[in-house]
């Protein structure tokens, strides 16, 4: 254990939930964690759960949790490179097939054998096979620098949000309403199902079950880590300003001109499935521990313990940091989500999920890493860490 910190305990957990290429920030909030901790500092957070992108990243640290600064600084360094090709074809010919096929599927009843996805994202397949050594995670189990990783998936035919999760050692299963928990030693093929946003990517075989994106219905995002035996959880999110606007809403504001795009009924159901859940998880665990206060701790039973609960989440909304780097998008997908509205103002919470460039991901870089620091106090307090002096500037 490194000197002048507080040992990592068993029951601290790191959330990462879902969100597209807005899991950048995520990639941020990480990257100030790495300054805070010691050179030789072991790993923070024994638990670590994910959805959707947050399960590749989740899954990334866990490989590399027996050198946990070096693990975040190569995620790090793999999400500031990334180019949208890097995750799904954007090329004007694979763009053209992928729109034909979904058409011929969905619509025309043809070709029922191929899943139906309007982006073909075998580029990330390819991509988490190249970079991803998943021998890391028995390795870093058995060293003891990691308790358990979890990743979720929804089940198209059970209707089920699966949370598959690899642990050192029994941790039992869980059945819950419309939510499983099962032990599994983790593929790349899980962390394709819980990334496999529905009608954009297509569904993934694991086992007997076709899946797809692990935040739809999944109605309380942090239980698999208080399942995993954590009672400490910092939870990295990707929502804006949830409650921005709302006043304004609740008054009543002038008529819109038009009725809403495409891509805005899109954008809300995205924010549905990825961030709704989670908001709604956090602010009943929240009133959870308030009961759990007025209760005496003899009598509180293991379903009234409190748990510590740190939330990081944008300080700015992801969307119009989107709409900045719309131009950024290759050409043929300018022109595939143009009609819909998505490069549009009202529909950038689409584009704020699929822009996988340079230039948008390392911006929300640099606002987790703010958000992050901004919140040093509270991080230190929460993972153990000395107070240190001066304020690390970012790489």
């Amino acid at each position: 254990m490194a000197d002048g910190t507080v040992p990592a305990t068993a029951d601290t957990a790191l959330i990462l939930s879902g969100g597209g290429a807005r899991a950048a920030y995520q990639v941020g909030v990480l990257s100030a964690i790495r300054e805070l901790l010691a050179e030789d500092a072991d790993n923070p957070f024994p638990v670590i759960v994910g959805t959707s992108a947050g399960a590749i990243n989740a899954v990334a640290l866990a490989c590399g949790a027996q050198r946990m600064r070096a693990s975040i600084e190569r995620l790090t360094h793999i999400w500031r490179g990334f180019s949208t090709d890097r995750i799904y074809r954007s090329d004007l010919p694979g763009v053209a097939r992928q729109a034909a096929g979904f058409v011929a599927n969905s619509l025309l009843g043809l070709d029922r054998e191929v899943p139906v996805a309007l982006l073909d994202n075998r580029p990330l397949g390819e991509l988490l096979r190249r970079e991803l050594d998943l021998d890391g995670i028995p390795a870093a189990l058995a060293s003891g620098q990691l308790r358990a990783v979890a990743v979720t998936a929804f089940g198209y035919s059970s209707g089920q949000a699966v949370t598959f999760y690899q642990a050192a050692g029994p941790i039992a299963a869980w059945r819950r309403h419309r939510r499983l928990g099962v032990p599994a030693q983790l593929s790349h093929a899980h962390l394709l199902a819980s990334s496999a946003i529905p009608l954009l990517f297509p569904p993934v075989r694991v086992g007997r079950e076709f899946f797809g994106d692990g935040a739809m219905r999944q109605s309380a995002p942090i239980s698999p880590a208080l399942h995993l035996g954590a009672r400490r959880v910092l939870v990295v999110g990707v929502s804006g300003q949830p409650l921005a606007g709302a006043g304004d809403a609740a008054a009543g504001g002038p008529p819109l001109p038009n009725p809403p795009s495409l891509a805005q009924l899109g954008g809300h159901l995205l924010n549905s499935t990825f961030i709704d859940s989670l908001e709604s998880d956090i602010e009943l665990l929240e009133r959870l521990n308030q009961v759990s206060g007025l209760v005496a701790p003899e009598q509180r039973g293991s379903y009234m313990q409190p748990v510590d609960v740190l939330v990081i989440a944008p300080s700015r909304p992801l969307e119009e940091i989107a709409m900045r780097h719309r131009q950024l998008l290759p050409r043929a997908l300018r022109l595939f989500l143009r009609g819909p509205g998505a490069t549009r103002a009202g529909g950038a919470t689409v584009l704020s999920y699929l822009l996988f460039e340079a230039g948008y991901c390392n911006e929300l870089i640099e606002l987790g890493y703010q958000d992050a620091m901004n919140r040093r106090a509270e991080l230190e307090r929460f993972l153990g860490l000395p107070v240190l002096h001066a304020q690390p500037a970012m790489a």
